[in-house]
């Protein structure tokens, strides 16, 4: 009897030993699930002139919402013509990340105030306007592969080519801007001069169309303030700590901000309605198909024509054609539903 429940006792014990031995194999051998997700995200960094209109903070709160898609490396800004200053761009993309309770989690840097050819003539690689965020943009880009998503003029881009040629190799662009292959766009013609240097350059570049008052343009893909009114209120995390917004008013969560840009802004349309451009750029990266994409020879603007290139072996790419439809019905359902952004690393 004793041989026997010794017998048992030896046995069990193997048994033991070899399934502990199995799963720390299983363990040694399994990725890191979470790490492996992490790894998936798609990793930007959000070059913006926040203070512009709307359509900036809308982009950001949806980018910084959709937490499940994007690893948000950092955020850069730009001035262009409206807005003010450096600073007031600053301000604005600071808040929603306020609102979003990311102030000290996601990275904000100041770029160019003033346009490239200004910037570039005597340029000085260890002291130039905008060097806080081109140099981010550069540094960040150096550690894994990084996409930009730049939805105001181009001239941080630009600089960050003329500091780094290499710059070229490790990124591309994705751009929010253009009436292409007709003149005149917002981004566009705040710094032509920058947009031509990318152009000329070797990075991939992506051109996310605007089109005013065409449908096969982010245009289109626009909403009512009555249609905000009923859907954005409440809408977003809680703030931990409100924000005073640019129009005054003390606001808790960025859908009740949302209503509030709407109030202050100029409106072109019966009914009233903005289209959403920038949040466009990011929704064709978290779903393609919601874009239809054609590859061309890089063309050049001068004298605010476009001038085409067939014989340009640089090639960018055009997106086109948006499905208005889904990408607001995501815009929606990520307002509803946010999940935010990781801290970045």
């Amino acid at each position: 009897m004793k041989t026997t429940r010794q017998a048992l006792l030896t046995l069990l014990a193997i048994s033991l030993f070899s399934s502990c031995k199995e799963k720390q194999k299983e363990s040694m051998s399994a990725p890191d699930e979470s790490s492996k997700v992490e790894s998936q995200k798609i990793k930007v960094i959000f070059d913006t002139d926040a203070n512009n209109e709307l359509d900036d903070q809308h982009a950001m709160a949806y980018m910084l919402f959709n937490g499940d898609v994007f690893d948000v490396r950092g955020i850069t800004v730009n001035a262009t013509f409206n807005g003010g200053g450096i600073q007031g761009h600053y301000d604005e993309a600071e808040r929603v990340l306020q609102l979003s309770n990311l102030k000290d989690s996601v990275p904000l840097l100041k770029g160019a105030n003033g346009n490239f050819d200004e910037i570039a003539e005597g340029f000085d690689p260890s002291n130039y306007d905008g060097q806080e965020g081109v140099d981010f943009i550069l540094e960040e880009t150096q550690k894994d592969s990084t996409i930009i998503v730049a939805v105001g003029k181009l001239t941080n881009i630009a600089l960050a080519l003329k500091k780094d040629p290499s710059f070229a190799e490790r990124t591309r662009i994705v751009w929010l801007g253009s009436n292409y292959p007709e003149p005149g766009e917002y981004n566009q013609d705040n710094d032509t001069i920058s947009m031509n240097y990318v152009l000329n350059s070797k990075i991939p570049f992506e051109m996310v169309t605007v089109r005013y008052g065409k449908p096969s343009g982010t245009d289109a893909v626009a909403v009512t303030q009555t249609e905000v009114n009923s859907r954005m209120r409440g809408l977003g995390p809680k703030a931990k700590t409100p924000i005073t917004g640019r129009h005054g008013g003390t606001f808790g969560n960025f859908g009740d901000y949302s209503i509030s840009l709407f109030e202050h802004i100029h409106y072109h349309t019966d009914p009233p309605s903005r289209p959403l451009f920038d949040m466009v750029a990011l929704a064709i990266l978290k779903d393609s198909s919601w874009g239809e994409q054609k590859s061309i020879p890089a063309p050049i603007l001068i004298n605010n024509e476009w001038i085409e290139r067939p014989k340009n072996e640089r090639r960018i790419t055009v997106w086109e054609n948006f499905d208005k439809e889904k990408v607001l019905a995501d815009f929606y359902e990520t307002m509803e539903h946010p999940f935010l952004v990781s801290a970045a690393q």
